[in-house]
């Protein structure tokens, strides 16, 4: 196979080879024989079938890919190699698949490629390489033939929105509203006399704001004692009732003061003297 006829000046390329045989120096020769023709201004890389997923080339790496073509075409394209020479080409790149099977079997490697992500796979082409007599064995009575394909021309992983796809919308940020943003003139203010209706101005009667002292609520406790009660079942107004003492002893002193004395603590009085404490009395601080 001529590899040059397929190459011009400037262009990157991939070399993919597997068994040299008998004649090593095949591979010495064709890498000078491209080498000349892509010029200073393209590159060449030569990588062995086993090792090329580890060369470490980046997507897109080169515009045409030569495998199996230098040396004897023992090699089988798995779907893994495939897949990387896929990555490495550019797009709109050149692919030239070399590989010996039989005639029934070469739409097989067709199927590869399309599955692969190839396109305008061309028919296979019959070669007559060179081969030397020890080692046509190799190949046994498979044909050469050669497959030439392209990558897409677009990027793995690109995206394109259909014609008929509704475009997104592009949301516009939610203003921040700010007081800077104000002008006294084109701001509307609510007047607050507006807010209130003619019942929310009347004065509340009071008597209707009475609760219990207990509870807190506008219903008489169990034991209620304020009256609360006979003016929610008579409607009387509420008389407050004086506390009077229900032993008559509360003056003479704690001993004689029940436990809901008010006057527990205190020192003994006279009856309807004003309790007075000292300065010593009111600072338990002091000694």
């Amino acid at each position: 196979m001529d590899l040059c006829e397929h190459i011009s000046s400037g262009d990157s390329v991939l070399l993919v080879w597997s068994d040299l045989g008998s004649s090593p120096n095949k591979l010495q020769d064709a890498v000078k024989s491209v080498q000349s023709k892509v010029g200073s201004g393209g590159k060449i890389a030569v990588e062995n079938a086993d090792r090329v997923m580890i060369g470490g080339h980046t997507q897109g790496s080169f515009n045409k890919v030569f495998s199996g073509g230098i040396g004897i075409p023992v090699m089988r394209h798995s779907t893994d190699l495939l897949a990387y020479l896929l990555k490495v080409l550019s797009p709109d790149g050149q692919l030239f698949l070399v590989e010996a099977t039989s005639e029934e079997a070469k739409d097989a490697v067709r199927s590869k490629l399309v599955l692969n992500g190839f396109v305008n796979i061309e028919e296979p082409i019959s070669l007559q390489m060179d081969i030397d007599e020890a080692d046509r064995s190799k190949i046994g009575s498979d044909k050469i033939f050669l497959w030439k394909g392209k990558k897409p021309q677009f990027e793995v992983g690109s995206a394109k929105l259909l014609s008929f796809a509704k475009k997104p919308e592009v949301k516009k940020p939610a203003g921040v509203w700010t007081l800077d943003d104000m002008e006294d003139d084109t701001v509307e203010l609510i007047d607050e006399n507006t807010l209130l209706e003619e019942e929310d101005l009347v004065k509340p009667d009071p008597t209707t704001l009475r609760v219990c002292g207990t509870t807190g609520k506008r219903k008489a406790c169990k034991d209620c004692s304020c009256g609360l009660r006979e003016e929610l079942a008579e409607g009387k107004e509420i008389t407050t009732k004086s506390v009077t003492s229900s032993c008559g002893s509360c003056y003479l002193g704690d001993a004689f003061r029940c436990a809901s004395c008010p006057y527990l603590g205190m020192p003994a009085f006279k009856p309807g003297e004003k309790i007075q404490l000292s300065d010593r009395q009111l600072n338990p601080d002091l000694r």
